[in-house]
Formats: C-alpha cells, sequence, structure tokens
C-alpha cells in the first residue's frame, strides 16, 4: 500500500476472499490506519462490519453480499458504500439503495477473478448515462486500456494485477495515475 501511497494512488479497497475473518480484520486494521496517515480513502471489501470495527471510509459490496441499506445502519451516513454491477438493472439497483458508487465490469478480460462476461467500453458508456452516482470500471484495466475506461467517462479505474504484478509496484501505480489524469485534462 506504501508503494502505492508514493505512486499517487488515493483509493484503497482491501480485498481477501480467502482470508479468516480475524485475519481480514487484523489486515484492515493496519490498512486503514496507513491509509488515514496518508489522507487516502479506505475500503473493506464485502464485510461492513469489519469497515465499522477499524474505523475504515466504508465498504464495497458484491451482489451477494450486505444489503446497502443495512450496511449503511451499520456504518452510518459518513461512509462510503459501494456495489459491484454488471448490469444496467444491477447499477439502477444499487443507485435506488442508496449506493455511493457503483463498481462495474468487468471491462476487459481479467484473470483476478471470475466476473461473468466482459463488458466493454460500450457498456461503460451506458451505464455511465444510467445513473447519477459515480461509475468505476473494474477488471482487466492496465497501463495499455486505462485511457479507453477514462475517455468514457468513468469516474476511476480499479486496478490489481497492473499494479501488484510487477516489481516496481510506485511506478506502476504512478504511470497509471499520470496517464489518467493526462486523459481526463485533454477530455
Amino acid at each position: 500500500m506504501r508503494q502505492a501511497l508514493a505512486g499517487g494512488v488515493k483509493f484503497f479497497q482491501f480485498r481477501n476472499k480467502s482470508g479468516t475473518r480475524k485475519g481480514i480484520y487484523e489486515s484492515s486494521l493496519l490498512l486503514a490506519r496507513i491509509a488515514r496517515d496518508a489522507k487516502a480513502c479506505f475500503l473493506v471489501n464485502d464485510h461492513a462490519d469489519i469497515a465499522a470495527a477499524v474505523a475504515a471510509d466504508g465498504v464495497h459490496l458484491g451482489q451477494d453480499d450486505l444489503s446497502p441499506e443495512h450496511a449503511r445502519r451499520l456504518l452510518g451516513s459518513g461512509k462510503i458504500i459501494g456495489i459491484s454491477t454488471h448490469s444496467v438493472e444491477q447499477a439502477k439497483a444499487a443507485e435506488a439503495a442508496g449506493a455511493d458508487y457503483i463498481g462495474f465490469g468487468p471491462i476487459f478480460k481479467t484473470s483476478t477473478k471470475d466476473a461473468g462476461q466482459t463488458q466493454g467500453i460500450g457498456n461503460l458508456i451506458t451505464i455511465k448515462n444510467s445513473v447519477a452516482i459515480p461509475v468505476i470500471a473494474i477488471g482487466g484495466i492496465n497501463q495499455a486500456n486505462i485511457q479507453f475506461v477514462a475517455k468514457a467517462g468513468s469516474d476511476g479505474a480499479a486496478v490489481i494485477s497492473a499494479i501488484l504484478s510487477t516489481t516496481d509496484i510506485g511506478s506502476a501505480a504512478e504511470q497509471l495515475v499520470n496517464i489518467w489524469i493526462n486523459v481526463r485534462r485533454d477530455t
């Protein structure tokens, strides 16, 4: 996390699908502190209770997780709730349920998780035009294609492999951030 922070990343989601709840809590506690010290935003994936326990900035939910309404009760009105979506119907439902943002994808083929059929840039534009809340593009985003999601109007891009699979995390993060900033400035 510290290397990505040094590269300019300011929004983090901790995603651990195989850890114990205790392990997820302990890691989240440490990461939340690092993010706070760096004035970065930190979300816990799936677990609203753990997000509340570590005073995270919010939670990111999947379609099969706790409802946004219940997560809001746990976290309060000042916290961020995001939801992964894969269709216009899911995006509109997430917005109606009180989500602060949606993750939409997978935009490109990804090996990080099985997130269903690739959605592509055209569907990203459709989603962006269907909801009023921010849309974060997810799935297979890297240095070669991040400019396309930025040009499509996405409010952000979720990236894992393009940063973590390199030997220089800080440099990889900085490259992605710079591409994003340059494209958004020019559009």
